[in-house]
């Protein structure tokens, strides 16, 4: 039985109203003032709002813009006298469903109200299979910025399309929307490869891709098979693209044309039905301006787009995801896990994660680890977050790693100055690892070769 909230300041429409509605078997309350209908809005929780645009202490569009900032926003209907038809329009712009100029006609009315809850039902289906698609994806989050991405990743599945770019920040996920797009799509059954462009040293990357002929450099004592063979009928995640070298792109760019490739070594073509979904947090268009990424390569890749969106944009997905990673590290370390405090919560979801889910993943292993079975306080989160200004979305990190985040000056682009963070982080690590350039690539969590491309990119020479 659908509940109908009646804000009005006559007594009389609202004993009349009740009336015929009841009679059309819905449940009616009434209010007087803007004050006593926003009251009653928590308590009973209406389907539907029948607003009056004039109330003695209150308009109606403070009232509707009120009900805006509470949760589980009902359809609300603006009821408006002859003069104030622009106000009402005004209100159907700020999320009313419709309007009624009084006198109106009462059948008008129940048009109306099944119109609009006709649309509340629609939205809520709408919502469930987006709730529904986003839990297949293995993705967690309840954010409407996570349903939008769910369903947009259903969509790209489905397709027939085997060219996706992935983009998003450092630790946003973009290696499990990968798995989400493979797993939605005809091609699941089939295998799903993963290749960190970044991690494999420059002279084997080719081999390891396309495979090698017994003999075909030293040491290549047998035949390799290439992991694009083995993702044959299934996904291809090159993860890092643009750290890929400028030589092999072009022999990835020929096997996007046409499947066809060759292993390193052999003269007969091979050919491979693959999906490949491609993945990099750097922007790729100004990697092509300054020549280190192949234009038409770019534009191969780039036939669907879909942007991952950074932790600090998706509300208080921090939170559910923190709960999620307590309940897996608690056990997979065999303890009881850690509960988040209401101050704990506040201030994760207050914080602006400059690393991401990878960040919040690290954060919540270390404290399953120290404090497990406990409630986290604000005492037991780092400084960084601790110290979280709950009026500002900025904080300062890198606390942590002991290298504070680099002023931006006035005019610098923000890829100089991120390349000036890198810098300053390498160089710390470098001097807190006596010059030992695989100690520090170690300490940084990234392979040796991937270290010694970003020493040359930032021409860093290391004593």
């Amino acid at each position: 039985m659908p509940t109908i909230l009646i804000i009005d300041d006559e007594p009389s429409l609202i004993s009349s109203l009740t009336f015929a509605l009841e009679e059309e078997g819905y449940k009616v309350y009434g209010a007087g003032t803007g004050h006593d209908g926003l009251l009653m809005l928590s308590e009973v929780q209406p389907d539907l709002v029948l607003l009056d645009l004039r109330l003695p202490d209150l308009t109606g569009l403070e009232v509707l813009e009120a009900m805006q900032r509470k949760d589980g926003v009902p359809q609300v209907i603006m009821i408006s006298a002859h003069g104030d038809t622009r106000a009402a329009v005004k209100a159907v712009k700020m999320g009313a469903a419709d309007y009624l100029t009084k006198p109106f006609d009462l059948n008008d009315l129940l048009h109306t109200i099944l119109t609009a809850l006709e649309r509340s039902r629609m939205a809520s289906e709408i919502d469930f299979h987006r709730r529904a698609a986003l839990r297949h994806t293995g993705l967690v989050g309840d954010s409407a910025t996570m349903r939008d991405l769910a369903a947009t990743i259903a969509r790209i599945a489905a397709s027939n399309t085997a060219r996706i770019l992935v983009l998003g920040e450092s630790g946003t996920g973009k290696a499990l929307v990968a798995r989400a797009i493979h797993a939605g799509s005809t091609r699941s059954a089939g295998p799903f490869i993963e290749v960190n462009c970044a991690s494999l040293p420059e002279q084997l990357i080719e081999a390891e891709l396309f495979g090698a002929a017994k003999g075909a450099y030293t040491g290549a004592h047998q035949r390799r098979e290439g992991l694009v063979t083995l993702a044959d009928r299934g996904t291809l995640f090159l993860d890092e693209i643009g750290e890929m070298p400028l030589a092999l792109q072009a022999k990835l760019l020929h096997f996007m044309e046409n499947g066809q490739y060759r292993a390193i070594g052999s003269t007969s073509p091979l050919q491979a039905d693959v999906r490949v979904v491609a993945a990099t947090n750097r922007d790729l268009a100004q990697e092509v301006a300054a020549g280190r990424f192949r234009e038409d390569l770019f534009y191969r890749i780039n036939v669907i787009c879909l942007k991952v969106p950074a932790l600090r944009s998706r509300g208080s997905d921090a939170v559910q995801l923190a709960e999620h990673f307590a309940l897996r590290y608690a056990h997979e370390e065999g303890v009881a896990a850690i509960s988040i405090g209401k101050a704990a919560h506040a201030l994760l979801a207050a914080y602006t994660w400059p690393g991401n889910v990878r960040e919040l993943k690290n954060l919540i292993e270390r404290l399953t680890i120290l404090f497990p079975g406990q409630e986290i306080s604000a005492t037991e989160l780092p400084a960084e977050i601790a110290a979280t200004d709950h009026s500002s979305t900025r904080t300062t990190p890198g606390v942590a790693c002991g290298v504070a985040a680099p002023a931006r000056p006035e005019g610098a682009s923000i890829d100089d100055t991120l390349a000036e963070a890198e810098r300053e982080l390498i160089l710390a690590t470098l001097r807190e690892c006596g010059g030992h350039k695989g100690h520090a690539a170690d300490r940084l969590g990234i392979s040796r070769h991937a270290f010694k491309r970003r020493l040359q990119r930032l021409a860093i020479d290391p004593p």
